[in-house]
């Protein structure tokens, strides 16, 4: 553990029972977003996280930012923002950069072909913890490290606390707060909790969506990925020992596969054709070209003063890997745990067939050059410190968003996305699956940039919980559902703008309840399902019914009627002030 990090933990050390406005469990990027866009506003937050580093995919996943096309030119968030922008800095600060790269307002350490910003995952983990400083020096944030989140205490539609297992010093805590955030990798709070969701693949008789299975199937998931990082040092090997279960999964073939998975050989993503996709097509140290390498390469060796680095490190998350013999999300503890081994053995099995069997883009067999480097991403074994989930368990929300939202040709003679009348937030991803646990092949179709309604993020019946990371946090169901949204600081900024610490006593947290209230009022008032800025309703939204998925919907147990007119106003002046343009911390604005 580092300094920064010791000191982050340090304020959480006494005490079986902490209190705090805010209890966001899951440290990944939604939940720093939420507990920074928190914290801006004076909320007291106890952030929990079961890994003893931050970020999520970012870094514990070992995944490279995988980005809109507009990232460096138009906008960001601010506290994604100051995320680039910090990772930038300690490059130029601490690292022994060339004088070209150094003076490169668009540093990229690694010329990754994946993002402008291919970064080593333990600068990133550095970065995270600084902009969380400030905020732990004053003591608004207490970070809980190693952390593992047990159970759920519920009464009626509200959280009143979870308790949690501080790992290291195995040792309980209850953790108290009159709101709760699920930043959970696959929504871990929300099977917990009881709270009305749904996972896998739901109906086309449900949502209508062009790309949807015409049965719901809950076990029919994204194939996850055990990630790992590399060098490659020819005349020198590396070869790691052979996986016990190497010679059967060496030829492993989906039937939608050109060929066994451990090959060159790939399924087209979007046209479902065979195409070739090698390690190298030439030089690795190469500015870029089109080959697994220089996909996610996140260290290039001549970014850096001669000798620092003896090799480009690249991470590999490529489509060989993909795992997706056994589902992870709506099953037991120890099939899960069976199926996450499985997942790191098969990814260990496909960097052994490309140091001994894999073909060589100069002839022969195998590159026992290749060498795992965990340094990179905090462990022993090369691997990254958890599995790289694309989805998990999404809410029932108060209203749904769909393919055809967002989807290019599910909105013929359109030529932007559906707006919303309670949009929080936007985002840009195409609608990309990757192969299923059922053998499906991938979807990969076009999107366009799309808002993201507050409403998608409420749910149906539960008062004082909101959903974020991934795709805990909204749905476009089934199509869409590695878009990979993060509007977490924005529905934390909801519940921030009066900290929950300066409600009078008895509100019930009036920044949760009457938001979903009122939202649902003005949609009734104008029968609509969901509203745009001109009125309009959309055909699109999914009827509200009993679950198909997951669990079944039960009736609200209370109704509030203070949730009136002027909570509307106040709902509709929060989310105005999420939006581009917005003066408020958080706002969205112009990025170099």
């Amino acid at each position: 553990m580092t300094t920064a990090q010791a000191h982050i933990s340090a304020a959480a050390a006494p005490g079986a029972e902490l209190a705090a406005d805010i209890v966001v469990i899951g440290g990944g990027l939604g939940g720093v977003s939420a507990t920074l866009a928190a914290a801006r506003q004076g909320a007291r937050v106890v952030l929990v996280e079961e890994l003893d580093w931050l970020g999520g995919q970012l870094t514990s996943q070992g995944v490279p930012p995988d980005e809109h096309p507009w990232i460096e030119s138009l906008i960001a968030s601010q506290s994604y923002a100051a995320l680039r922008h910090g990772i930038r800095d300690y490059y130029r600060t601490h690292m022994p950069l060339t004088e070209a790269a150094r003076g490169s307002l668009r540093l990229n350490p690694g010329q990754g072909n994946v993002s402008t910003l291919c970064h080593e995952p333990w600068v990133a983990v550095k970065v995270i913890d600084g902009l969380l400083a400030p905020h732990v020096a004053a003591g608004r944030v207490t970070v809980l490290r190693q952390h593992r989140l047990l159970d759920v205490q519920v009464d009626g539609d509200r959280l009143r606390a979870v308790r949690v297992r501080d790992l290291p010093n195995d040792r309980e805590r209850v953790l108290h707060a009159p709101m709760f955030i699920d930043a959970t990798e696959i929504g871990d709070v929300l099977e917990m909790a009881g709270v009305e969701h749904v996972f896998g693949a739901e109906a086309q008789s449900r949502t209508g969506e062009p790309h949807a299975l015409p049965e719901a199937d809950p076990f029919d998931q994204q194939a996850i990925t055990w990630c790992l990082a590399a060098d490659y040092l020819p005349g020198e090997d590396h070869t790691i020992d052979k996986p016990a279960a190497y010679e059967r999964l060496k030829t492993l073939q989906l039937d939608c596969w050109p060929g066994p998975q451990f090959s060159w050989t790939l399924s087209d993503f979007v046209t479902h054709q065979p195409r070739e996709r090698p390690l190298f097509v030439g030089l690795t140290d190469a500015e870029s070209l089109y080959d697994l390498w220089h996909a996610r390469r996140i260290a290039w060796r001549l970014n850096f003063e001669l000798g620092a680095y003896a090799s480009d490190i690249t991470l590999a998350n490529w489509p060989q890997m993909d795992y997706w013999e056994k589902p992870i999300v709506g099953v037991g503890p120890q099939a899960q745990a069976v199926a996450l081994e499985e997942a790191r053995q098969f990814s260990l099995a496909f960097f052994y067939w490309m140091q001994t069997d894999a073909p060589r883009h100069d002839g022969g067999h195998g590159y026992r050059g290749l060498r795992l480097r965990g340094d990179v991403l905090g462990t022993s074994d090369g691997l990254a410190k958890q599995a790289y989930y694309r989805e998990g368990r999404r809410i029932e929300a108060e209203f749904t968003v769909l393919e055809q939202h967002i989807g290019v040709t599910a909105r013929p003679g359109k030529d932007s996305a559906e707006p919303f009348f309670d949009s929080v937030g936007i985002g840009a991803y195409r609608i990309d699956l990757h192969p299923s646990t059922r053998g499906r092949n991938t979807v990969d179709i076009d999107s366009f940039p799309f808002q993201i309604p507050l409403g998608a993020l409420l749910p149906v019946r539960v008062d004082n919980l909101l959903p974020a990371c991934k795709t805990s946090v909204r749905r476009v169901s089934p199509t869409a559902r590695t878009a990979n949204m993060r509007p977490n600081g924005a529905s934390a900024r909801l519940l921030a703008r009066s900290p929950p610490s300066a409600w009078p006593a008895g509100n019930h947290l009036a920044r949760c309840a009457p938001t979903r209230h009122c939202w649902a009022s003005f949609r009734r008032r104008w029968n609509v399902r969901a509203c745009c800025w001109r009125g309009r309703a959309s055909a699109h939204s999914r009827p509200r019914g009993a679950s198909d998925t997951g669990t079944p919907r039960r009736p609200r147990e209370s109704r509030r009627p203070e949730a009136g007119v002027a909570a509307l106003v106040s709902i509709r002046q929060a989310a105005a002030s999420c939006r581009l343009g917005n003066t408020q911390p958080d706002r969205m604005k112009w990025q170099v």
